[in-house]
């Protein structure tokens, strides 16, 4: 059975690709896997009973859990055989050192060779993947193949050789898969365009290749050879499923620590991939809390000098999320534009959001007061606010092709929904589809309200809308001199813009704020209050209207028969008996023939 601290992890651990790592008691890592859903194969160890005698003592020696998120499941099965052959845990299946993952050489010579490989050799040739998935790969390489006439021999065709004619054409040339450069009948200028093709396609530029290849189907079918067809829509499918080049993997890149920086109000986390012989080999992230409102350069230097002296390196070259000053002699710093290198930090940047998100799910679930005081202080930072918005308040229109307007009004404290407060309003004094008037209205009537009850009010109104709904809102609460006292911002759907008032340039909130969230639910609330509202009464209303126009039946019976039957439907089924107990018979004749007639 796990213990409070892993059954804290298994809660926030994320429903991502990746790999997970178990450690002991002591800190050793003793087992590395790798999931396609890092949340549900980790709490498998622990939610199921377990046939094997050797997971189960495995499981019993569980103390921690670390993960790395990957991109795609296909990453997680390379980083898994990285870790498992760096650290060599006591209960994974251990590697041999010949066991890797195959690559596409492009051989530096006259002439290239194109061929697969399982050896990366540092003798200038360029090597491209690994491939997990060896089907594709062989896939890639006889599509090349076939496209260009590439040769295959490991002839040295220097151009001395060739002249010299030591070389004479084989099979190959024969059967017009070559062009003969062993002869000189192919020119390396010639044959280097076909290099350069074949290197786009293997660098993952497939698009054109793919289309090709349907246009040939197409013709295959139309020639009536299905199975070639069918061979070509397999290639097809395998290409649209492949990853020219590893994101975990490259063996241009050897040697070199990883640092990056995610922050909010109170906390900083820096997180450090090792990469060693071209893969990474170790990952771990640290926090560190804020007294200083320190920058996030400040922060970053000062955990790549804690990472270090956690983890001693000897690697003369880091990659940083950005720039920073690290006291450090004969190390080269840069901070990666693009490319793989750029990806390396991507993937570390994701793992520190990741390990951040894991400590606030941990918090607000171990101190949920605290978690409740740091997100309304990250949104007091973050709207410019003099008091933190423990009290907010939403609103939103909703009407009918002008008919029908309602508005809704949401209320959130401590940034959860306190539904017993939520309140419709039916527009009064507004006509036709004028959303500005109706939100003038709406939101002077509810302070007005609460002003003359003395009630509290909000720290915060949210709008659902942009300038003009924002400045109605505005000149209600100027009519009751409320303007100056309570935080009041629009936000427009499209883009998720928050206006201020007077201020004509929104500001843009990071997507995966938690202060734009709480806002975003407060607006779909609003609006899923609201909608449900306006359904409710149109029906109401479409329900009164067919009752009505059936002669002799008013107000009073109207409302006898909504009592007892509901709705509408129970009312159009029902028989003469059960309407006669309700409103007579004289009436429950007149309402049955009203349907039987709507039937004809």
């Amino acid at each position: 059975m796990a213990n409070e601290h892993i059954n804290n992890i298994l809660k926030t651990l994320p429903e991502k690709p990746g790999v997970y790592q178990h450690f002991d008691s002591n800190g050793v890592l003793i087992y590395v896997g790798k999931a396609k859903n890092i949340k549900k194969r980790v709490s498998s160890y622990f939610n199921k009973n377990l046939d094997s005698g050797k997971t189960r003592v495995l499981v019993s020696k569980i103390a921690d859990i670390q993960y790395i998120v990957t991109p795609n499941e296909l990453e997680a099965l390379l980083l898994e055989n990285n870790l498992i052959k760096e650290n060599q845990p006591r209960y994974n299946v251990l590697l041999k050192d010949d066991k890797t993952y195959p690559w596409i050489c492009i051989k530096k010579e006259p002439f290239p060779r194109i061929f697969s490989t399982r050896r990366v050799i540092k003798d200038g040739s360029e090597y491209y993947g690994p491939y997990p998935s060896g089907r594709v790969m062989k896939t890639l390489l006889d599509l090349i193949k076939q496209l260009y006439t590439l040769r295959t021999c490991s002839l040295s065709l220097t151009q001395e050789n060739i002249k010299a004619r030591k070389f004479k054409v084989c099979l190959e040339y024969h059967l017009k898969n070559c062009l003969g450069p062993c002869e000189g009948l192919q020119t390396e200028q010639d044959y280097t365009v076909d290099i350069e093709s074949a290197r786009s396609l293997i660098k993952g530029n497939i698009t054109s290749l793919i289309q090709s290849l349907k246009d040939q189907m197409v013709i295959q079918s139309q020639a009536l050879d299905f199975e070639g067809a069918q061979q070509t829509k397999e290639k097809v499918q395998l290409l649209q499923q492949y990853k020219s080049k590893s994101l975990v993997v490259n063996p241009k890149i050897t040697d070199v620590d990883v640092y990056s920086i995610s922050s909010d109000a109170q906390f900083g986390y820096v997180n450090f991939l090792r990469i060693k012989e071209g893969g990474v080999v170790q990952s771990h992230t640290i926090e560190l809390k804020k007294k200083l409102e320190e920058s996030d350069q400040e922060l970053l230097t000062f955990g790549v000098v804690a990472l270090r002296e956690k983890f001693p390196s000897t690697t003369r070259e880091i990659y940083l999320s950005q720039p920073a000053s690290l006291p450090f002699d004969n190390i080269h710093v840069s901070v990666p534009q693009r490319g793989d290198k750029k990806s390396l930090i991507d993937l570390s940047v994701r793992n520190a959001l990741f390990y951040r998100q894991d400590k606030l799910k941990n918090l607000q679930i171990v101190d949920p007061d605290r978690h409740i005081n740091r997100i309304m202080e990250q949104m007091k930072t973050d709207l410019r606010m003099p008091v933190e918005p423990r009290h907010i308040e939403c609103f939103d229109n909703s009407n009918f092709q002008g008919t029908n307007a309602v508005a809704a009004c949401v209320v959130f404290k401590n940034g959860k929904p306190s539904k017993k407060e939520y309140r419709h309003f039916n527009i009064k004094t507004v006509v036709g589809p004028d959303d500005y008037a109706s939100m003038e209205e709406v939101v002077y009537r509810r302070y007005k309200r609460l002003l003359e009850e003395d009630l509290p009010l909000p720290q915060l109104i949210v709008i659902d809308g942009g300038k003009g709904q924002l400045g109605s809102a505005l000149t209600a609460l100027e009519q009751l001199d409320l303007r100056g006292k309570i935080t009041i911002i629009g936000i427009a759907k499209r883009l998720e813009e928050i206006y201020f008032p007077g201020d004509s340039i929104p500001m843009y909130l990071d997507k995966k704020s938690e202060s734009l969230k709480i806002i975003q639910q407060a607006r779909n609330e609003a609006h899923r209050f609201g909608i449900t509202h306006h359904r409710n009464k149109r029906s109401k209303t479409n329900l009164n209207s067919s009752l009505e126009e059936i002669e002799g039946i008013g107000p009073t019976t109207l409302k006898a028969l909504l009592d007892t039957f509901k709705n509408i439907k129970r009312i159009r089924e029902a028989d003469i008996d059960s309407l006669t107990s309700v409103i007579g018979k004289s009436k429950a004749q007149k309402v049955h023939d009203h349907f039987e007639s709507k039937k004809k």
